[in-house]
């Protein structure tokens, strides 16, 4: 019995090299409810991570404007998903057909069914849902992508998920189906890693919600839905965060290369490194006699968790190995980079970590670990200390550190390791250095751009670039300077030529108003000359007449 636990405990957690969360298996997912047709096989499917309905900040609204009997003040409380493109700063809003289907099979959706009733075409069919539209299916039997994408393919604009189980917060307010009992959180509409080429969006509605909108169409009244979505407030400083964990490959290159960019970033940017680990006691792992249940893949006796990396549990690096080396990040970040969210010890201490540590032979060796740390400049016993502070990791005891990254993790809603979000957005793609930092330098508000992102986000080498403070090669930078030096000295000749010129004129004007001067003085002489002459000539005339 033991061995089938521990051998069903590795399966859900993963087997394969792909990192959606859980190895495509579901969350550590533990479910007393036998029936597959229920909503909570539907999140170990798509990995979805509960969280608390007042806990998740949203940037997005639902409301409904047609009947006015159903318009809500301030929009319905719902949950968004966290795959497709939402047109952030836009809205959609159009009329919406209840499928009265779970969408769980494409071919069994009937675009000539539904609700309301439309009038019959010419064949006597019902006529189709007229597009633009949005549509409502049921919660249940298959994972959310899976139900959007067979919306999208049929031609909806954006897809509303009608839940089918009360929250217990909902109280009176929610009617439960019969024998369903209500649900503490609401799970979040996570990606189960296929969701990439899904392009509308979609919301899930709480059924108190939900029953009311059903209920509207299926007396064939018309209703208006508009699904509205906000831009990320941005300002001058960005925040930016990355899940991963110790022995995530994909992550690697980047830890390697951002460091020189955070620098550069400075107070303008503030990372925090997020470490993904499993909830055990959500997953099952903690017996009911406190005994861990899942062998070597967790600590404290069950309660926190991760997964195997080398897929053997009989060697290699443990899932408890890899939940230790977690919270000595998260200790090394809580001392060299809380503060100022750049944290230059902890990226030296990641990448000392891979080039001396990353093998099985060293990965949980105390010798090389401290070797890394000493070499990143990270004091190990106030590290030692910090993890032994927050609960340590043996015993049937919860770490503080711990609980804290699980709730981080609830509300992030991640599934795909590893995962990047900049001001609070998930950024789809790579996990490569252009990507991230162009996505960083775009999330400031007009104005408050950073030198390094205007200098360096269009260049083609943008690691160059922050490492030089320019683009370009040496040579290009140099050759550059020359032209802008003769630039300078031609602009500095041509001044002397207008100086010149200036002078020149001036020259020649005084030099005019000299000589003006100098005949001006000789006119008067030369007139008195004149006269005297004249009155000569007619004395003597006088006295020759």
């Amino acid at each position: 019995m033991k061995k089938s636990l521990i051998a069903l405990a590795y399966l859900l957690i993963g087997s394969g090299d792909r990192w959606v969360v859980g190895g495509g298996g579901g969350e550590l997912a533990h479910d007393d409810d036998d029936d597959p047709t229920h909503s909570h096989v539907e999140d170990e499917e798509t990995g979805a991570v509960a969280v608390p309905t007042d806990g998740s900040v949203t940037s997005s609204k639902l409301q409904i404007h047609v009947p006015k009997t159903l318009t809500k003040p301030g929009g319905y409380d719902h949950r968004e998903a966290l795959f497709g493109i939402p047109p952030y700063g836009g809205s959609l809003a159009e009329s919406l057909y209840y499928a009265d289907d779970n969408a769980c099979d494409y071919n069994s959706i009937n675009v000539h069914g539904g609700y309301p009733i439309r009038a019959m075409d010419d064949s006597g069919i019902m006529m189709a849902w007229q597009s633009p539209y949005v549509l409502m299916v049921d919660r249940g039997g298959c994972t959310f992508v899976q139900k959007v994408r067979n919306a999208q393919r049929i031609g909806a604009a954006g897809v509303i998920i009608a839940d089918d189980t009360c929250l217990c917060s909902a109280a009176d307010a929610c009617t439960p189906d019969d024998g369903e009992a209500c649900e503490e959180r609401e799970p979040i509409m996570a990606d189960d890693g296929s969701g990439s080429d899904i392009s509308v969006p979609s919301f899930l509605m709480f059924k108190q919600d939900a029953d009311k909108v059903k209920a509207e169409v299926r007396a064939n009244h018309p209703v208006r839905i508009e699904m509205t979505w906000s831009l990320p407030n941005p300002d001058d400083r960005v925040e930016y965060e990355l899940w991963t964990t110790p022995t995530d490959v994909i992550s690697m290159d980047f830890q390697k290369d951002f460091k020189e960019a955070a620098i550069a970033l400075g107070g303008r940017a503030y990372f925090t490194p997020q470490m993904y680990i499993y909830d055990g006691m959500l997953s099952g792992c903690v017996g009911q006699d406190g005994e861990n249940e899942c062998y070597n893949l967790c600590t404290n006796n069950g309660r926190y968790c991760a997964t195997d990396p080398d897929n053997d549990l009989d060697r290699g690096i443990s899932g408890a190995d890899v939940v230790s080396e977690s919270l000595r990040r998260m200790c090394i970040w809580g001392h060299y980079g809380e503060s100022d969210g750049v944290g230059v010890p902890w990226w030296d201490y990641v990448n000392e970590f891979m080039f001396r540590c990353k093998g099985e032979e060293f990965f949980s060796n105390k010798k090389c670990i401290n070797d890394a740390m000493a070499h990143a400049n990270v004091d190990a016993k106030v590290i030692e200390k910090c993890m032994a502070d927050s609960g340590g990791l043996d015993g049937d005891a919860a770490n503080t550190l711990l609980e804290e990254q699980l709730l981080a993790k609830d509300k992030s809603g991640v599934v795909i390791l590893p995962a990047m979000y900049v001001n609070r957005v998930s950024i789809r793609g790579s996990l490569e250095f252009p990507v991230v930092f162009k996505a960083i330098c775009a999330g400031y508000a007009t104005g408050t751009v950073p030198t390094v992102c205007s200098a360096c986000s269009s260049c083609p080498n943008q690691k160059e670039c922050i490492a030089n403070a320019y683009c370009g090669s040496k040579k290009q930078h140099e050759s550059v300077s020359t032209t802008s030096m003769i630039y300078a000295m031609m602009g500095l000749a041509a001044f002397f030529c207008c100086f010149s010129y200036v002078q020149h004129r001036r020259y020649q004007s005084q030099m005019q108003a000299q000589v003006k001067n100098i005949i001006a003085e000789y006119m008067p002489l030369e007139s008195d000359q004149n006269q005297n002459q004249s009155t000569s000539v007619s004395d003597e005339d006088g006295e020759f007449t």
